[in-house]
């Protein structure tokens, strides 16, 4: 694996922990460690910048999908400051880590990454979203 590549894939998987983590405490400490303090996320349902509106997206997600995680689908992909992965939302209890659950939701974003590897923005795209969501 290149530096380039372990570069993007480790800020793929930082992205993932915040996305899972459990808790407000541990929320807070993984957007920090992923994203920049002026970051951005926008998709198609919200377009939010900065830690805070960050965790409360997050915080929305993780309240509206109880006991589903984000996993990565395929490899992460990348050059200069920007990679692009694709993931879906699986339920833990179907077995999310072993390739088992159903999967709501589905998309892929794209981000761009500072000069430290954090994250300065994501670009989200949904391609499967449960109706009413």
């Amino acid at each position: 694996m290149s530096a380039q590549t372990d570069r993007y894939e480790s800020a793929a998987a930082r992205y993932l922990e915040a996305w899972n983590a459990k808790g407000p405490e541990a929320l807070g400490k993984a957007v920090a460690a992923a994203w920049t303090p002026d970051g951005s996320y926008t998709d198609p349902l919200a377009d939010v910048s900065g830690h805070e509106q960050i965790t409360a997206l997050i915080t929305a997600a993780q309240q509206q999908f109880p006991g589903f995680v984000f996993r990565l689908t395929g490899t992460v992909d990348g050059h200069h400051d920007t990679a692009r992965f694709a993931w879906e939302l699986v339920s833990e209890a179907e077995g999310a880590s072993s390739g088992g659950g159903s999967a709501p939701v589905a998309g892929f974003d794209v981000i761009t990454l500072d000069g430290e590897d954090r994250i300065r923005t994501v670009l989200g795209f949904l391609d499967r979203v449960p109706d009413g969501a």
